[in-house]
């Protein structure tokens, strides 16, 4: 079961396509965050969703807000990902511990080892204040976050 809209978004540390350590933190009292989680890369409809972003980079990635996505692949496989596609925003790594932060988002399904497709837009405060969780199959629609973003 994904985390309420109104709680406290659960904090995390993870490396990002680069080697780089990303924390949640790092953005409190900064900017909002789009976390996004999506199950593998070179995959379809993950493809898809994350090319969507970077068509758009400037409404995710902005002086009042910065995108996170987050997979269970390894940082060498998001390394190249980033690099086929050219995604410039930070593909976050929860490979080891094995989902653990999908797990603490409620995002991770046990049966197949990998984080559904769920976003969660978090304000400055670290609060989750919009959230979706579609099924592996179903694409999201990044103007859903955009308008979530403009609430803020």
């Amino acid at each position: 079961m994904a985390i309420e809209v109104g709680t406290k978004a659960p904090e995390f540390t993870l490396k990002d396509n680069h080697g780089r350590t990303v924390r949640l933190a790092d953005y409190r009292g900064e900017k909002n965050v789009v976390l996004l989680f999506y199950p593998f890369a070179f995959t379809g409809v993950c493809t898809g969703e994350l090319s969507a972003l970077r068509d758009e980079l400037p409404r995710f990635v902005n002086d009042t807000t910065q995108l996170l996505a987050v997979s269970n692949d390894s940082i060498h496989t998001l390394r190249v990902f980033a690099e086929q596609e050219g995604f410039e925003y930070p593909l976050l790594s929860d490979f080891w511990p094995h989902g653990e932060v999908s797990r603490a988002y409620g995002v991770f399904d046990e049966e197949k080892g990998c984080a559904v497709r769920g976003t969660f837009v978090i304000d400055k405060a670290g609060v989750v204040r919009w959230s979706v969780v579609n099924a592996l199959p179903d694409a999201r629609d990044p103007h859903d976050y955009a308008k979530a973003l403009e609430t803020l």
